[in-house]
């Protein structure tokens, strides 16, 4: 889940720097929803394995 948030911060940061803001700005949105859910993945798998 990770690997996928970084590649689409690599998108949107390549099509950014070549003047695509929509491509950008769409890429960098799933980059966060991704990243979001990532913490939250690794949160749960935490507190399962403390307890």
């Amino acid at each position: 889940m990770l690997h996928y948030a970084l590649v689409f911060l690599v998108i949107a940061i390549i099509a950014a720097l070549l003047g695509f803001t929509g491509i950008a700005g769409t890429a960098a949105g799933i980059a966060k929803i991704l990243f979001v859910i990532f913490l939250i993945l690794a949160v749960i798998a935490f507190f399962r394995r403390a307890s």
